[in-house]
């Protein structure tokens, strides 16, 4: 018994199981969680390691280069990157994807615990982690309240994080500006050399002098004390009562020497929102938490703690929220699922004059999404765009088989057969040709769930929900289908009683005009093969001329309308933050007069540009975030345009305004360009020639190296023998400067239950003037006092901001946005820029330079791609080979894919869409998608000459009966489509792309193929009759099987 015939004698069963699967799939629905994107965590160890106030050249000789060093000797690297900054190193090594990558961050651990001697006493512990692409701020927030400054910074840092931290799903909360009260020791340099006392004494003493200590246990009689020496300062007077020295004319207090001050932190960061003052809050979440989650939970917490806290005024302002673009995108692809559904199954009643038998065939739509969302659940998938998107798409593909075998058994209705029977053998008759269509759906699908790297990250749940929905449809249209069709299916005859019975007899009899019409093209075609031939392929030749003459460009992914952006500014190094300030608030007023802009969240002093968030005076970030896309008339793009060029009239002023990318952060450039070599004069030369030639290739802007020459700097040259002399040693000298200059804690103040740092450094009248560097004074060991001009000398220099280097060799990164061009064409620009830089001497043969970011994305997913399409057509003509027994008629039938390639390219020239990792996907999809067609014609072509028919008779005859179920699945696919590739919502220029190509693909195919095909048939059987004629003539009577 077959599974039809299962199905129709057993109702109950079928029933039954189909009820099973749909309770199972709503069940898995509900626990299917939201994102952006799936998960992906790319094969790469971080290695971070802090190491306050040293310069960058001092964090690349002490620590960068031996971390790369220890980790060079891991197996299976493919590169790595390492920055160092003022205090900070940050090595990138990135494993090849074939790497085990939790043994390649234990191997990376083990290896940096045999160096870490090797590292200066004052770095700390080096953090050693993965990288993954989605840990990025779920929530920015700006808090206010009717606190004092000083009161509510506490408040946030006591109570409201460790509550936020608590909500499920956050990893880390960050606080940024506002001021934390610091007692400050401020030292009178004057005062402090005139009782010949020095900074490590003051510091020594205030350290001592503030402690508790435990000292054991008493047992008096019944009862037992704990001894506690209670020595914390009880107030500030004990501490500025502090005897520092005595001497025989007296004491000498700290109140002697230095002012004690009852303030705050120094400021280094101002946050602002709206142009208001806060204390901004970001919001990290764990690496295995939903985002969506995650900002729901923490809205709540947010919105307890505003009810706690209502007596202190207590609110917060949410800047950026990345879980909003997410739902925004989810929720657009659900709403092009429901209009694709709807346009199907208007597409169904247009054929099929029938409500009865179209719903025959849209039950597949449900009955197939339903039991999709189980396998999703149990491979893991969370509901995001690409697997919606999969969804979204699939559903013209859902029908096909349905269609085919309904229209089968419709066709044997009107013959007067039986419903059971009708049904029975209609699907038989027609079985085969449904399980071609759909495997060769299937394997065009395989090689995109296998590919490495992060296309395969981004297509491989797309590529499995494929799978699953159609394996789950050809299951539908063999028993749910058949059975339903032969309950309630029914030969529908029009009267012309309502308008739609007048409608569908008026389209009949069009359809039939058509029809005719086509077999009359068809004729043609048989007589006059070679004109067809060659129109095709002159079609094909001009559609691949649209990307030779650079009409369709190239890029990895389309840009998305996220209506947010960040800005960057950068002033002259040196800048202190006032000034930063002041040219950051005229920024601000030039933002907000623009009408799109809705929200601004400032930090002056503080980037979130690389690795880990910067921080100097003379740089800000402005965060903006516009109004919704559909309450505004101009886009990002524009947005981020006016603002560039309402910024080119400040002077000093360099900005970069960069967009909020598909994996959520604005630090990433589509443009980086990594140019390497051993000497760093030579690398900067060749990077600062190549900026300069960037900035004038169209579509570029905001070109910046991101080696840049940093502050001014103070470098003390020591003399080691006078130094020696005086019995000094360069770590006495260097904590006392630093103790001097950026300040040191001697303990904590208690105040309550609270407790705030004792800062110990000079005061800032003496920290703002170089000269004061000369006369910071030492104590020798024999008592002396020595002053640090007596043992060095001074050289003033500008280091960098930054330095980096790539595979061990020094290396500038070049950067750029990309405005108004495909990133791929600004890319063979670039290649031809180093072609001419090579000429001109440039680029010695010492140097080599490498892609990253989008560029080198674009590359690695292109080839990949290509290698998929390629693997896909294999996949197909060999399951066609197994299907039909035969190596002829599949290459009749793979002779429909470039005529898909060919309304797919100029699909997308027309539209302006590039050639994307989206884009291709639509052709690698068209390889599995125009087949069926073929197929539909093949298939019965060669059922009539089975029968006894020529082969003209046969195409002519298969094209008449065939024209119908190719023009309801093609259509159906086509106006399934449709709202995608018309979308304007969030996320829609990722997806669009897309559906444009499937859709000029599968338009070109459907019409070249009902010519072309039954062309090449002829000229295939006419081939197979001339080999088995030679063959018959040499080996005897009989022919080889095709």
């Amino acid at each position: 018994m077959t599974l039809t015939e299962l199905a129709i004698k057993r109702p109950t069963l079928i029933v039954v199981l189909f009820t099973v699967l749909a309770i199972l799939g709503l069940f898995s629905y509900g626990q299917l969680q939201y994102e952006l994107l799936p998960k992906m965590t790319p094969p790469v160890v971080t290695v971070s390691i802090r190491y306050p106030g040293a310069s960058p050249s001092e964090v690349e000789t002490s620590l960068t280069k031996p971390v790369e060093e220890a980790v060079s000797a891991i197996e299976k690297i493919a590169s790595i990157t390492s920055t160092s900054t003022e205090g900070l190193s940050v090595v990138a090594i990135e494993f090849s994807n074939s790497a085990n990558i939790e043994k390649a961050l234990q191997d990376a651990q083990r290896k940096i615990n045999e160096v870490r001697d090797r590292f200066p006493d004052e770095a700390k512990p080096p953090v050693i982690t993965r990288f993954a692409l989605d840990e990025v701020p779920v929530l920015r927030i700006g808090a206010t309240s009717s606190l004092s400054d000083t009161e509510f910074y506490q408040m946030l840092k006591n109570d409201i994080k460790p509550l936020l931290s608590s909500v499920a799903g956050v990893g880390q909360v960050y606080l940024l500006g506002g001021r934390e009260r610091e007692i400050r020791v401020n030292i009178d340099l004057e005062r402090l050399q005139s009782y010949s006392l020095t900074v490590p004494d003051v510091l020594k003493e205030v350290g001592k002098a503030n402690l508790d200590f435990p000292t054991g246990k008493i047992d008096d009689r019944d009862r037992q004390f704990v001894v506690r020496l209670a020595g914390k300062f009880a107030n500030l007077e004990e501490l500025q009562d502090l005897v520092l020295r005595s001497t025989p004319t007296g004491k000498v207090a700290l109140r002697d020497v230095a002012e004690v001050e009852d303030g705050f932190r120094e400021i280094t960061t101002l946050t602002r929102l709206n142009g208001r003052a806060s204390v901004g809050i970001m919001i990290m979440k764990q690496s295995d938490a939903n985002t969506v989650d995650v900002s729901r939970l923490t809205r709540a917490a947010l919105s307890r703690l505003e009810k706690l806290y209502k007596d202190k005024n207590l609110s917060f302002d949410i800047a950026q929220d990345a879980s909003t673009f997410t739902l925004e995108a989810v929720t657009a692809v659900q709403h092009d699922l429901m209009l694709a559904v709807l346009l199907v199954a208007l597409v169904m009643m247009l054929f099929l004059h029938s409500l009865r038998n179209s719903l025959i065939v849209l039950v597949s739509i449900p009955t197939s999404l339903i039991t999709t969302f189980t396998g999703m659940y149990l491979f893991g998938f969370s509901l995001n765009l690409m697997t919606l998107l999969s969804l979204s798409l699939v559903v013209g593909v859902l029908v096909d088989d349905s269609i085919v075998v309904l229209e089968n058994i419709y066709r044997h209705l009107e013959r007067g057969e039986e419903p059971r029977s009708a049904a029975l053998m209609g699907r038989n008759e027609i079985g085969f040709t449904a399980l071609s269509i759909t495997l060769v759906d299937v394997v065009v699908f395989l090689p995109l769930s296998l590919v490495s790297g992060i296309v395969g990250n981004i297509l491989r749940e797309f590529s499995v929900v494929m799978v699953i929905s159609t394996l789950v449809s050809l299951f539908v249209s063999f028993t749910l289908t058949p059975l339903l069709a032969s309950r309630f299916s029914k030969v529908e005859k029009l009267s012309g009683k309502n308008p739609f019975e007048k409608f569908a007899i008026a389209f009949e009899q069009n359809y039939q005009h058509f029809r005719q019409l086509y077999l009359d093209l068809l004729q043609w075609s048989l007589r006059n093969p070679r004109k067809v031939i060659a129109s095709a392929a002159l079609l094909l030749a001009a559609s691949f001329s649209l990307l030779v003459f650079g009409r369709i460009g190239g890029e990895f992914i389309e840009v998305s309308d996220r209506g947010e952006f960040s800005v960057m500014l950068e002033l002259e190094p040196g800048t202190n933050l006032e000034e930063t300030n002041r040219l950051t608030r005229m920024v601000e007023h030039r933002l907000f007069s623009m009408p799109e802009v809705k929200k601004l969240l400032v930090n002056v002093g503080a980037s979130s540009e690389g690795f880990f968030n910067q921080s100097a005076d003379n740089i800000s970030e402005l965060n903006v975030r516009l109004s919704p896309k559909e309450e505004r008339k101009s886009s990002t793009d524009d947005v981020m345009q006016a603002v560039r060029n309402s910024l080119k009239d400040v002077a000093g002023l360099k900005a970069s305004i960069n967009p909020i990318g598909i994996f959520g952060t604005a630090n990433e450039t589509p443009v980086a360009v990594i140019i390497s070599g051993p000497l760093r004069s030579q690398v900067t030369r060749a990077a600062e020639a190549l900026r300069d030639s960037i900035k004038t290739i169209p579509g570029t802007a905001d070109v910046k190296l991101t080696s840049r020459v940093g502050n001014p700097e103070m470098r003390i040259v020591i003399d080691r023998e006078k130094m020696a002399t005086f019995g000094l040693s360069i770590a006495d000298v260097g904590a006392a400067l630093r103790t001097a200059y950026a300040g040191d804690e001697a303990g904590k103040y208690r105040d309550g239950n609270d407790e705030y740092d004792i800062r110990v450094m000079l005061d800032k009248y003496y920290r703002q003037d170089t000269s004061t560097l000369a006369d910071i004074t030492f104590r020798t060991p024999q008592g002396d006092m020595v002053r640090l001009g007596q043992f060095v000398s001074f050289e003033q220099d500008r280091g960098y901001t930054q330095l980096q280097r790539k595979d061990r060799n020094n290396a500038v990164w070049v950067k750029a946005q990309v405005i108004g061009r495909p990133v791929g064409t600004v890319g063979q620009d670039i290649e031809r820029v180093f072609g001419n830089m090579k000429k001109r001497g440039l680029m010695p043969s010492t140097l080599s330079y490498a892609y990253e970011s989008d560029l080198k994305r674009q590359g690695e997913s292109f080839s990949t791609l290509l290698m998929a399409f390629m693997v896909a057509i294999i996949f197909v003509y060999l399951i066609m080979v197994a299907l039909y027994d035969s190596y002829v008629w599949p290459m009749v039938v793979m002779f429909s894919i470039p005529l898909a390639i060919i309304g797919a390219l100029f699909a997308l020239a027309l539209t302006g869409k590039s050639l994307s990792i989206f884009t291709i996907l639509g052709i690698i999809m068209l390889v599995g998608l125009v087949g069926k067609n073929a197929i539909l014609l093949v298939d019965f072509i060669n059922k009539y000459r089975l029968e006894g028919m020529g082969v003209t008779e046969s195409i002519i005859e298969a094209g008449k009966e065939r024209l119908r179920p190719i023009l309801m699945t093609t259509l159906t696919l086509i106006f399934g489509l449709l709202p995608i590739a018309l979308s304007g919502s969030s996320g829609s220029e990722w997806k669009s792309g897309l559906a444009v190509a499937l859709v000029g693909g599968l338009a070109s195919s459907m019409f070249l193929t009902l010519l072309v095909i039954p062309v090449v048939y002829v000229w295939f059987e006419s081939l197979r009759s001339r080999v088995s004629t030679i063959r018959t003539f040499r080996f005897g009577k009989g022919s080889a099987k095709a």
